[in-house]
């Protein structure tokens, strides 16, 4: 299994909604996406925030954050579920899901 990256996660600014990904599919800021430096798109990801214990699953689906120190990217609508949503920079652990799994592992 990949082992859990933590890191701080960034949130998508309203001017990426309907453009393009790196994987060819529009974004949508409703809809629960990710971007990652290298995980394959299509990898479904657990985000746990370390502020909130709280924990949402996202699908890669773009490359990035582009920033030192930030692990993830996520959509406005995954950045509201996790609570982190206008926080700015938040620290999350980010763990990708085995094959079949759609679900944060509660620990």
């Amino acid at each position: 299994s990949v082992p859990a990256e933590t890191g701080f996660a960034s949130c998508y600014g309203p001017g990426f909604h309907r453009r393009k990904t790196a994987s060819g599919e529009r974004f949508d800021m409703f809809a629960m996406t990710a971007a990652h430096r290298t995980l394959a798109f299509g990898t479904l990801i657990c985000v746990r925030s370390q502020v909130t214990g709280r924990g949402v699953v996202v699908r890669v689906n773009d490359r990035g954050p582009h920033v030192r120190g930030r692990v993830v990217d996520l959509s406005r609508a995954a950045a509201i579920e996790l609570g982190l949503h206008g926080l700015g920079l938040k620290p999350v652990e980010v763990v990708p899901l085995p094959p079949g799994r759609s679900t944060c592992q509660d620990d």
